[in-house]
């Protein structure tokens, strides 16, 4: 115990209480000797990562329930099913594979929090093939992964505010029943425009054709 904890940094206090709060494992016991190994090194780390993204002890003790019993993490957090996205689904060996050294217990916190990632028994489900293939590929340029999150997270909150701009114009406007047959049209200003202003910044001083 006195290992894993300098190991984590936190002290042995701090471990127990883990321990009797449930978030993590018992260890396997040989006699009166108690053998902790990296799998629970890895779950402190990640509690470790979670309370600095202002999660609650109560709030990641749900999260382990919910990686221990298959429970869908997104049931958890309240996050709402994407309705057009196709998601993924990935043994952890394969999700390791597709951002090789880059799936660290922090950036597996930093999905878990923007919602990318899931839970779904013993696999996991990323909620957008084409976030996670772009994710990937920007991996592989040599982009960290970690700034791919970071950057996942700001993309965040202009979307939200694109939506509800989209939302209140067209609610504004059109009867309930037709937003949905009217939303193509917002994203297709939102491509045209971010296409536009990509244009700027990668292409300055050309003149419009």
């Amino acid at each position: 115990m006195d290992e894993l904890a300098a190991a984590a940094g936190i002290t042995v206090r701090t471990l127990r209480f883990y321990r009797e709060r449930g978030l993590i494992p018992p260890p396997r016991r040989e006699g009166r000797i108690a053998w902790y190994g990296d799998d629970h090194l890895a779950r402190l780390r990640t509690i470790a990562a979670l309370l600095e993204r202002g999660h609650t002890l109560n709030g990641i003790a749900d999260l382990t329930t919910a990686f221990e019993s298959g429970r869908n993490v997104r049931e958890v957090l309240a996050l709402p099913a994407p309705s057009e996205e196709e998601p993924v689904r990935l043994t952890p060996e394969e999700l390791a594979d597709r951002f090789a050294g880059e799936v660290t217990a922090e950036n597996l916190a930093a999905a878990l929090d923007l919602g990318y990632l899931v839970t779904d028994g013993e696999e996991i489900v990323h909620v957008s093939r084409r976030l996670l293939d772009v994710s990937a590929a920007l991996v592989r340029e040599g982009v960290p992964l970690a700034e791919v999150l970071k950057a996942g997270a700001r993309v965040r909150e202009h979307a939200e505010a694109l939506a509800g701009l989209f939302a209140e114009l067209l609610g504004a406007y059109a009867s309930e029943g037709d937003l949905e047959r009217l939303r193509p049209l917002a994203k297709s200003v939102v491509e045209a425009e971010l296409s536009l202003a990509l244009d700027r910044r990668l292409r300055p001083g050309e003149p419009a054709s």
